[in-house]
C-alpha cells in the first residue's frame, strides 16, 4: 500500500508551486508532498487506483489546464471516496461568484494568493500547519 499523502498540490505555475514547497520545507510540511500541475492528472491521481490512501489535505488552484479546479473540486465533493477530503481553493482569484461557486461546490476553505512575497510564504506555512498538523480528520 502506497504511503499516505500529506499534501496533495494541484498547481499549474511552477513559481507559485515553488514557493509554496519552500514555505512548507521550512516547517517540516513537505514530506509527504506530490504536485500535480493540471486538473485531468488530479482526477486521474484520485481515481486511477481506489485503494491508494487519500491526502489530509488537497490545495487546489483555480484556473488549471485540461480540467479547471472548479470542476475537479465537483467531482472530488461528488464521490464518496474523496468527498470527505479537505480541499483549501488557493487561487489569484478575487471575484465573488468564483468564491461563493467553490463554497457551493463543498470547499473547505477559499485563500486568495497574496501577491507580497512574505505574505504568499505566511499564508501558505499557515495553512500547512493547520491542515497537516491541527486538523483533525
Amino acid at each position: 500500500m502506497a504511503a499516505q499523502v500529506a499534501i496533495l498540490l494541484i498547481e499549474d505555475n511552477d513559481e507559485d508551486a515553488e514557493l509554496m514547497q519552500r514555505a512548507l520545507k521550512k516547517h517540516n510540511l513537505t514530506g509527504n508532498l506530490v504536485r500535480l500541475g493540471d486538473g485531468a492528472a488530479a482526477l486521474d491521481w484520485f481515481f486511477s487506483d481506489p485503494s491508494k490512501p487519500m491526502p489530509q489535505v488537497v490545495l487546489l488552484d483555480l484556473k488549471l489546464p485540461k480540467v479547471d479546479g472548479m470542476a475537479v473540486l465537483k467531482e472530488l465533493k461528488a464521490r464518496d471516496v474523496t468527498k470527505t477530503v479537505p480541499v483549501v481553493m488557493l487561487t489569484s482569484s478575487k471575484e465573488e461568484r468564483d468564491l461563493r461557486e467553490a463554497y457551493r461546490l463543498g470547499a473547505n476553505s477559499y485563500i486568495v494568493k497574496p501577491v507580497e512575497f512574505d505574505q504568499f510564504i505566511s499564508a501558505v506555512e499557515q495553512l500547512g500547519r493547520y491542515w497537516v498538523l491541527l486538523n483533525q480528520r
